[in-house]
């Protein structure tokens, strides 16, 4: 079974609109498409992309405004990452700071640049100074030399990171392409196509809520 990369990824919303302010708003993604969950059809499924919605770009929320704040720890997709052009992590840091999106200082991991931000939720997001040939949503409030081109790539906690990493080298044919301490990289395909494992075996347990990860679908 090959995998070309990261499909789109899933994560648990809060308010509905606060969700669109945020991903349309700041962030400059088009709001493809709304619908409803279908286990839940009084709770909304909001989808956001680029221009076409493809493959490898895309962000999908529930929005389930009463439900508890989720703990970010092992066994779970805490991060997920969004790649930009080289050279605009400072227009970025900057629209945060203006806008007052809680973020950290940009940081290098694997020789790329990395701004660590966070969504009105408290979700765990990441802005990568990347080669991506991808277009961006034109129309979006974000200027295209600095929009966002797509899914990077999403951090796992584990206890043990040794199990999921022979998963994805021996079932989903991911290759191992670096390490970075208790960081474990592994890539299929060009673009939307990372997957890191960070080894956190003292670290606490990870609880389903607002702000977590639902799933990550990959792509075929």
């Amino acid at each position: 079974m090959s995998v070309n990369g990261i499909h789109h990824m899933t994560a648990i919303a809060g308010n509905a609109q606060g969700n669109v302010d945020f991903y349309s708003g700041v962030l400059g993604l088009r709001l493809v498409k709304r619908t409803v969950n279908f286990d839940d059809p009084l709770t909304y499924h909001l989808y956001y992309g680029t221009e076409l919605g493809a493959p490898g770009t895309i962000l999908t929320f529930f929005a389930w405004p009463n439900a508890y704040r989720g703990r970010m720890g092992s066994g779970q997709v805490n991060a997920t990452a969004l790649a930009v052009p080289k050279g605009s992590l400072g227009w970025w840091e900057e629209r945060f700071m203006t806008l007052r999106v809680k973020h950290d200082l940009p940081l290098k991991r694997f020789g790329e640049e990395v701004l660590p931000f966070q969504d009105g939720d408290g979700m765990q997001l990441e802005l990568v100074a990347a080669e991506d040939g991808r277009p961006p949503w034109k129309g979006g409030a974000v200027p295209e030399q600095h929009a966002i081109r797509g899914v990077y790539g999403v951090t796992a906690h584990e206890e043990g990171y040794e199990m999921t990493a022979q998963l994805l080298t021996e079932t989903l044919l991911f290759k191992p392409v670096g390490q970075e301490g208790n960081r474990f990289r592994y890539q299929a395909g060009p673009t939307a196509g990372i997957i890191d494992l960070l080894c956190t075996p003292d670290g606490p347990r990870s609880r389903g809520g607002r702000r977590a990860s639902h799933r990550v679908a990959r792509a075929e």
